[in-house]
C-alpha cells in the first residue's frame, strides 16, 4: 500500500511526539539533587566542567541554584537544597552549629583580587589590601560593592574592618552597592571605571573588562576557601541524603579533585583542590 506524503508526515509527527514523550519520561526518572552554590562557581564556568564528570560517574544529575553564599545557606535553612557548595567559612560553621549541616569539608581554594582602572586614580597598584582600601577611601575613588550576602561581600566587609575603616560610616556617593552577583557587579565596575573586589575565577572568565585590570593580588588576606556539606536530613526530611552524600564524596575524592584542578581558562588554573577527608 502506497503511503501519501500527508500520511507520511502525520505518521512521522506521531513518532516524533512519542519519542519526545519517552525522552521526557526518562529524564524525569533520572535521579537528581539540588546544590545551593555561589555565583562565582557558576559564572567562572567551573560547574559546566565539573558536573558532567560527576553525572557520568554516578548517573546523578545536579540542579545548581547559584546565589550569594548567604542566600545559598538560607536555602538550606528552608530545606530547599540537598547540598551546600559555598565560600564563607565563618557563615558555614555557623550553619553547622545551628544543626543545618551534617559535616563540612574543604573542597578547593582560589583567591580574591582587587581590580580597578588601569589609570589607577587612587594609586593602589602593588599595595597591601589594607593600604589599598585606605587610599581608595581617602581619594573617594569609585568602588563597586556586591552588597548581596555573598561570600565575596563578606570578604570585602572583613577587609574594610581589618583596614580599620568603618565602611558603614565612610561610604558615600563614591561607594556603589549593586546587590548583584559577581558578573553583573564586574559589569558595573567596568562601566564606571571603578575599583572592585572579585574572585579570580570569575575575573578570568569575564569578557567585558573595559579598562579594568588586577591591581592588588597575592596578599594572604585574599585567600578564598570553598567548602561543601550535606544539608541535615534530621532537620529537612526531604533531603536526598544518599544522592547528596554521593556528590559530597565524589567532589572530595581523587577523581573530583583532579577534575577541579583540570579546569583552566587560557592555560590558567582557576581553582586548587585541597580536600582532606
Amino acid at each position: 500500500m502506497k503511503m501519501t506524503k500527508r500520511k507520511f508526515l502525520a505518521f512521522a509527527g506521531i513518532a516524533l511526539a512519542a519519542s519526545l514523550a519517552c525522552a521526557r519520561a526518562a529524564s524525569a526518572a533520572q535521579p537528581f539533587i539540588t546544590v545551593a552554590s555561589t555565583t562565582s562557581t557558576e559564572q567562572s564556568g567551573l560547574f559546566r566542567h565539573l558536573l558532567p564528570a560527576f553525572t557520568k560517574a554516578t548517573g546523578v544529575q545536579v540542579h545548581v541554584v547559584a546565589v550569594g553564599t548567604g542566600q545559598a545557606l538560607d536555602m538550606g535553612r528552608r530545606c530547599d537544597a540537598d547540598v551546600e557548595f559555598v565560600h564563607d567559612k565563618a557563615a558555614e560553621e555557623k550553619f553547622l552549629g545551628e544543626g543545618w549541616g551534617v559535616k563540612r569539608y574543604d573542597v578547593m581554594y582560589n583567591d580574591f583580587v582587587l581590580i580597578g582602572p588601569k589609570s589607577d586614580p587612587a594609586h593602589i597598584k602593588g599595595a597591601s589590601v589594607d593600604e589599598a582600601l585606605h587610599r581608595i577611601e581617602r581619594a573617594k575613588a569609585p568602588f563597586v560593592s556586591r552588597a548581596d550576602k555573598s561570600g565575596t561581600y563578606s570578604a570585602e566587609l572583613r577587609s574594610w574592618k581589618h583596614a580599620g575603616i568603618d565602611i558603614a560610616k565612610a561610604k558615600g556617593p563614591w561607594y556603589k552597592e549593586t546587590g548583584s552577583g559577581m558578573g553583573p557587579a564586574l559589569n558595573t565596575a567596568s562601566a564606571m571605571d571603578a575599583y572592585i573586589l572579585a574572585d579570580r575565577g570569575t575575573w578570568l572568565s569575564f569578557k567585558n573588562r573595559g579598562d579594568l585590570a588586577i591591581l592588588v593580588q597575592g596578599d594572604p588576606a585574599l585567600f578564598n576557601q570553598y567548602g561543601v556539606m550535606l544539608v541535615n536530613p534530621a532537620k529537612c526530611p526531604h533531603v536526598k541524603k544518599e544522592l547528596g552524600r554521593k556528590y559530597v564524596d565524589w567532589v572530595i575524592s581523587p577523581a573530583g579533585q583532579r577534575t577541579i584542578a583540570s579546569y583552566k581558562i587560557d592555560g590558567q588554573q582557576l581553582f586548587f583542590p585541597n580536600a582532606k577527608k
